[in-house]
C-alpha cells in the first residue's frame, strides 16, 4: 500500500473544474473546498479499511473507525442497530427533510491483493476490497460531514443521516435496517459505488436470493460397504444437475450461480455431510422468489432420490432497484459539475500496466476522467444490492466514480489493487463532492423529495406493501465463517 502521503499528494487537483465553474453558487464552491480538506484524513480512513479487509458482519474495526469520524465530527451515533453489532446510523440535525447517505466498508473473501499493477496476494489476509466499499463508506462519510458543517453555517433545518450499513456482499445488511424501520422517516437516500466509470443515471439491478443448501447422509467405507453409505454428495450434484437442466426453462434473463462449499473428507468416506450455496437473480423480485422456489424443489427431489435428506438456510433476498429519475437527474447534474478523474503521470503508468492484465481492447484509460451520458431508457445493472430493498421504500439515488481503471471488473484483483491507490481516492472523492451537492440541493428545495416520492409510489404501483424476502429471520451473522 502506497504512504499516505503520497495518497495525499495524488489526490491534489480533484474538483478544480467543479470549484472554477461559474454555475455552481458560492455555498457549493464552499463545500467543494472543504471536501477537498477533507480528502486527506478520510483517503487515510479509507486506506485502513482496506489494509483490514474485514468480511461481512465482521468489519468491527472498520465500523468503528467511521463511527469515531463522524462522533467526532459532531453525529449522534447509534450502534449495533437492527441486531447488527457492526451496523449503525449517525444523525445530525432536526426536522425535515431527513436526507440518508449509506456507507458500505465489508470485502470479499479470496481476493488478497496489494497496491501494485501486478498479481500479487497478501499472505497477512486472505480477503481484499474488491468491490471498493473501503472508499464507499470512507467517502459517504467524508461527504455527510461536509453537510452537516454546511447546515451548520447557514441555520437550514432539517436532518443528515449517515447510514453505516454491513455486509453487503451476500449478507443483506440494508434488508434487516429496512425491516427494522430505521428508513421510514426519510425523505431521501443518496449512494454510490465504485466503478470504473463516472455515471449517475436512473438505473435499476437485478433482485437475488441465495441460500446454503445442506444434505444429510450416512458415512461408510467407500469400498469395503458401499451400499451402507447413502452420499450427501450425491445430493448436492444430483441437485446441480437438475437445476442446470431447468435453465433451459426459465426467463432468459435469469442468473443462477452456485458453489460447493463441503464435498467431503476423503475419498474413501462416503460424505455424510455435503454443501451448496445458491444464488437467484431476475429482474424482478417476485420472479426471483418464484424461480427460487423450483431450486428448492430440485433439492428436495435430489434428496429424496439419493436417500438423503436435505434442509436449507435462507441467506439473503434482495429487491432490484427502484430507479427515480427525478433524483437522477439532479445527481447527473451535480456529478458533471464536479467532473472525472484525471490521473497524473504515475498513475497514467500504473493504469496502462492494469490494462494489459484485462486481456481487452481498445480501453481507453482518459475515458476516467469522462462524465457518461444521462441515458435513456434505464439501464439495468446485472449485479444485486440491498439498497435495492430501500430504494422501494424511499426514493433512492446512486452514482459511480472512476476509482478503478476502466475495463476493470468488480469483485477482481485488479480492483484492489487500484481502490489501494490515489486512482480509487481521487473517484472517492469525485463521488463525496457529488453527494454533498446533491443533498444540499435537496435541503435548499424539500419539494423536490415530494416529487421523487411521488414517482416512486407510480412506479411501485398504489396497492404496493414492502415485504422482506428475507422473511423474520435473523441477520446471518455467522456467513463468512
Amino acid at each position: 500500500m502506497k504512504p499516505f502521503f503520497t495518497l495525499l499528494l495524488l489526490c491534489v487537483g480533484v474538483g478544480l473544474f467543479a470549484q472554477s465553474n461559474p454555475a455552481l453558487s458560492k455555498e457549493k464552491i464552499q463545500t467543494l473546498k472543504r471536501l477537498d480538506e477533507l480528502s486527506g484524513p478520510y483517503t487515510q480512513v479509507a486506506m485502513k479499511i482496506w489494509d483490514w479487509a474485514e468480511l461481512g458482519y465482521q468489519e468491527a474495526k472498520s465500523s468503528a473507525l467511521l463511527q469515531e469520524q463522524l462522533r467526532t465530527a459532531g453525529f449522534k451515533v447509534e450502534a449495533g442497530v437492527a441486531d447488527m453489532p457492526t451496523a449503525f446510523v449517525a444523525s445530525f440535525g432536526s426536522g425535515k427533510p431527513i436526507i440518508g447517505i449509506l456507507g458500505e466498508f465489508d470485502a470479499l473473501p479470496g481476493v488478497s491483493q496489494a497496491a501494485v499493477p501486478t498479481r500479487q496476494e497478501r499472505p497477512e489476509v486472505k480477503a481484499g476490497h474488491a468491490c471498493g466499499h473501503h472508499l464507499f463508506g470512507a467517502g459517504s462519510a467524508a461527504a455527510a460531514v461536509a453537510v452537516k458543517e454546511w447546515l451548520q453555517q447557514t441555520g437550514k433545518s432539517g436532518t443528515v443521516r449517515f447510514y453505516g450499513t454491513p455486509a453487503e456482499e451476500g449478507g443483506g445488511g440494508k434488508v434487516y435496517m429496512v425491516r427494522a424501520g430505521l428508513f421510514d422517516d426519510a425523505d431521501a437516500i443518496i449512494h454510490w459505488h465504485p466503478a470504473s466509470e463516472n455515471s449517475a443515471r436512473a438505473s435499476s439491478s437485478l433482485a437475488n436470493i441465495s441460500a446454503k443448501f445442506r444434505f444429510y447422509g450416512q458415512a461408510s467405507h467407500a469400498a469395503m460397504a458401499p451400499d451402507r453409505g447413502r452420499s450427501a454428495l450425491d445430493g448436492v450434484e444430483a441437485m446441480d444437475y437438475m437445476v442446470n437442466m431447468m435453465r433451459e426453462h426459465i426467463p432468459e434473463d435469469t442468473r443462477i450461480h452456485y458453489v460447493i462449499t463441503r464435498g467431503g473428507e476423503a475419498p474413501n468416506v462416503v460424505p455424510a455431510f455435503a454443501e451448496v450455496y445458491y444464488y437467484a437473480r431476475h429482474p424482478d423480485a417476485k420472479t426471483s422468489k418464484e424461480i427460487f422456489e423450483r431450486i428448492v424443489k430440485a433439492g428436495e427431489g435430489a434428496a429424496l432420490g439419493t436417500g438423503t435428506r436435505m434442509e436449507y438456510e435462507l441467506i439473503n433476498g434482495v429487491y432490484n432497484l427502484m430507479p427515480n429519475e427525478t433524483l437522477a437527474k439532479i445527481m447527473h447534474s451535480n456529478l458533471k459539475s464536479v467532473g472525472g478523474v484525471v490521473y497524473n503521470a504515475e498513475e497514467k503508468q500504473f493504469a496502462e500496466q492494469i490494462v494489459k492484465t484485462l486481456n481487452l481492447e481498445k480501453i481507453n484509460i482518459e475515458s476516467a476522467a469522462v462524465v457518461q451520458p444521462f441515458e435513456q431508457p434505464e439501464e439495468r445493472n446485472s449485479g444485486s444490492t440491498d439498497v435495492g430493498d430501500i430504494s422501494w421504500v424511499v426514493p433512492t439515488v446512486g452514482l459511480g466514480t472512476a476509482t478503478w481503471v476502466p475495463g476493470t471488473s468488480a469483485h477482481s484483483w485488479q480492483a484492489v489493487a487500484a481502490g489501494g491507490t490515489g486512482i480509487g481516492a481521487k473517484g472517492m472523492l469525485v463521488a463525496a463532492k457529488s453527494i454533498a451537492l446533491t443533498a444540499m440541493d435537496l435541503f435548499n428545495n424539500p419539494e423536490t423529495c415530494t416529487k421523487a416520492k411521488a414517482e416512486l409510489n407510480d412506479r411501485r404501483g398504489k396497492d404496493f406493501k414492502y415485504q422482506c424476502l428475507i422473511g423474520t429471520r435473523k441477520p446471518p451473522l455467522d456467513y463468512r465463517k
